[in-house]
């Protein structure tokens, strides 16, 4: 029995970043030697094991088989007989199909150091094509590691992938997956980037794909491109650290551009509530979780009312508060305020621009709700006027502010 370190806790520690998750593969044992030594056995489709004290992951070495379309159509064989080396030609690419011994010597069959240092992604073998969660995953560490690029080959192998309709048969929970931690990385834009050039961007989120080449009005967007306005907004968003529900708000608030007809080009005249239709069907397809999906479809609603915040009336203002539940909920209006600054300063030359609307908008939701809501109560002797008569109170309070 051996054991090696792999994947990507090797990865990250030759490029000398922090090591969060370590993983271990295991040549020449069987479940019961692993379960006799007082492993845990966790894995279901092939053998896992968890350390009895650290709970680190030990898997014994394996091959697999295509049997099936997708990321689930493969036979695992699992032996003792089982070489390292078969183990990591299975992996995705190079940088992550590097073994450590328990001395610290590196094994290194498919030359991922060559690799680390040119800083590419490259696809150990053509059994990469067989499982589509690796484009997602190409995606996503592009999004994360902004110096790499992919292999010419491995792109071309990603393309034949998707052309073959490798990608459609994944299943929602994973894309959702993968797309969410791609989301939450520093550079989120490299992963649309990457999916749109391999194409599987238009089978995965066509929605999204299909705002390049859209135009916008130039003196509000010197980007134009409706496209390349997104990737600035979820680029600013990520710069700002804001969360995972504020970076998919900012990924689609505009999806109703990319249904205004051509002829209408550059302006978009109604794309709010098209967006929210747009948005909603996205998140059915892919089953994005609700504070996401809540998230989004406010965003998409309201993100144009409240740039013009300091232009609207106060009874507009409470309305927009009462659509946002933002009495109950004001730390999800302040994601929604993080969403609107992130549309704003996604444009170039716009970065640093002031926001006043979040400021006013902060301001008013604040004087709304310091009223004296029990006061209005025992003033009112008529209990149906006594909504009314709160909501013309804060509509009051929201008027005295200095606009």
């Amino acid at each position: 029995m051996e054991v090696f370190a792999v994947g990507g806790a090797i990865r990250d520690s030759l490029l000398g970043l922090p090591v969060k998750d370590r993983d271990y593969v295991v040549v020449g044992a069987t479940p019961e030697q692993m379960v006799a030594q007082g492993f845990l056995p966790v894995g279901k489709d092939f053998p896992v094991f968890l350390h009895p004290r650290t709970r680190e992951e030990y898997a014994l070495a394996r091959t697999e088989r295509k049997t099936a379309p997708g990321y689930k159509g493969f036979v695992v064989h699992a032996d003792p007989d089982v070489t390292l080396e078969q183990d990591l030609a299975r992996r995705d690419f190079t940088v992550n199909a590097i073994a450590q011994t328990v001395t610290g010597e590196l094994v290194d069959p498919y030359h991922g150091q060559a690799d680390l240092a040119a800083r590419v992604f490259r696809h150990v073998s053509a059994a990469f094509a067989e499982d589509p969660v690796r484009i997602l995953r190409a995606a996503r560490f592009m999004a994360r590691f902004a110096e790499f690029t992919i292999a010419p080959e491995t792109m071309g192998l990603m393309r034949q992938m998707v052309a073959a309709g490798e990608v459609d048969h994944l299943v929602p929970e994973r894309v959702w997956q993968e797309l969410a931690r791609g989301l939450m990385e520093a550079h989120p834009s490299r992963m649309f980037a990457t999916l749109r050039e391999c194409g599987a961007l238009a089978r995965i989120m066509p929605e999204i794909d299909c705002l390049f080449g859209v135009p916008q009005p130039p003196q509000h967007h010197p980007e134009i491109d409706t496209g390349i306005h997104v990737m600035m907004v979820v680029d600013y968003a990520a710069s700002q650290g804001f969360s995972l529900p504020v970076r998919f708000a900012a990924l689609t608030h505009d999806l109703g551009k990319g249904t205004t007809p051509p002829a209408l080009w550059p302006r978009h005249h109604g794309h709010e509530a098209r967006s929210v239709t747009l948005v909603k069907q996205l998140c059915v397809r892919l089953r994005v979780p609700n504070d996401c999906r809540d998230l989004a479809v406010i965003a998409a609603r309201y993100h144009g009312d409240i740039h013009r915040a300091r232009q609207l009336r106060a009874e507009t203002v409470i309305r927009i508060f009462e659509a946002t539940d933002a009495f109950r909920r004001p730390q999800r209006f302040t994601e929604l305020l993080q969403a609107c600054v992130s549309d704003a300063r996604g444009r170039p030359g716009y970065e640093t621009v002031a926001y006043p609307a979040a400021d006013y908008l902060q301001a008013a939701l604040c004087a709304a709700q310091q009223i004296d809501t029990a006061g209005i109560v025992a003033a009112t002797a008529e209990a149906e006027k006594i909504g009314l008569n709160i909501r013309a109170a804060r509509i009051q309070a929201i008027g005295r502010l200095s606009v």
